[in-house]
């Protein structure tokens, strides 16, 4: 039987980075540029090759209410994928990068109003979050657990990565700019690589919840991220390590994010934002190429899954 395999897309707006790299408020008219003009790309390439991927949705593009128009195009968009086979998934209400540290009726508003958002668009039930900054509570677990999710997908446990932010954000205190980045809780670094039923009290460690964490893949041994962005920066020799040495693990979750496929000139991308961004230097063709010799590789040496399908045979093996 092949290995199993999960790719995901987080599909954070260009708002969040924003926020992140300390610059104010996002250009309105880019608001929607993730999902208009990234989503598709994503989509397409899954579609050559048969691939059903889970997207992590941020809700309030889907808010009628507050976006209206783009709303109404996003909705039409989210319902096609989940027609398509595509699992979509919550990322919350409005991206708090900070909500594994808000009281629990904030969390619960971010949870439960995006849930009620993306099942709607959907028409079906919502089985699994990811939170941001990779950083998960009790609280949220609890909450989780509550509205009966299969798996959370959150954890991330590789200290280079907890090092390179660490450091970029006191680069940026030290010049007076402040990062709308939160620092992961340092116990995610030791928490398992591979999947496993969480402690209800502390998600970084295997106990006795109702549903299953499933960690954003790392390297076996060193623990080195293997997500989008060192995949598709990484050189050809370099990527074909990463794919090999993840050949060691049970299930291979690969992350990506929507800004992945941005292109800075075709898609409009200021230079404010291209200039802190290190990926949006990258031409599309170039990023482009790489995801789609990284997909084929999955689609021979993987039974590519959504991350529900994952959840589902990873609770019959925790049994």
């Amino acid at each position: 039987m092949k290995r199993r395999c999960s790719v995901s897309i987080d599909l954070d707006p260009l708002s969040c980075y924003y926020r992140i790299h300390g610059l104010g408020p996002a250009p309105a008219d880019l608001g929607d540029v993730i999902m208009r003009r990234c989503v598709p790309r994503f989509a397409e390439m899954c579609e050559r090759r048969g691939i059903s991927a889970t997207l992590f949705v941020v809700a309030e593009e889907l808010d009628i209410d507050r976006f209206d128009g783009s709303a109404r195009a996003t909705r039409s968009l989210i319902r096609q994928l989940a027609d398509a086979g595509h699992e979509i998934g919550n990322h919350s209400y409005s991206h708090p990068y900070d909500l594994a540290r808000l009281p629990a009726d904030r969390v619960a508003a971010e949870i439960e109003n995006a849930d009620h958002l993306i099942s709607e668009t959907i028409g079906g039930p919502v089985r699994g979050f990811r939170a941001h900054g990779y950083d998960v509570s009790p609280v949220m677990l609890d909450l989780l657990m509550r509205r009966g999710y299969s798996y959370d997908s959150s954890v991330f446990p590789a200290p280079g990565y907890y090092v390179a932010k660490a450091s970029v954000m006191g680069v940026m205190r030290a010049v007076g700019r402040h990062s709308g980045a939160v620092l992961t809780n340092p116990r995610a670094l030791l928490a398992p690589a591979d999947p496993y039923r969480p402690s209800a009290s502390s998600p970084f460690r295997r106990g006795q919840a109702t549903l299953v964490e499933l960690p954003i893949a790392v390297t076996p041994r060193l623990r080195v991220p293997a997500i989008g962005t060192s995949l598709l920066l990484a050189p050809d020799w370099l990527r074909a390590r990463f794919l090999e040495s993840m050949r060691a693990r049970p299930f291979f979750n690969l992350e990506l994010h929507g800004i992945d496929l941005c292109d800075a000139a075709e898609d409009g991308i200021p230079g404010e934002l291209v200039s802190r961004q290190p990926d949006l230097r990258v031409p599309l063709a170039r990023k482009l190429r790489a995801l789609e010799a990284t997909l084929d590789r999955l689609a021979m040496d993987y039974e590519v899954i959504t991350l529900a399908s994952a959840a589902a045979w990873a609770q019959r093996e925790l049994v």
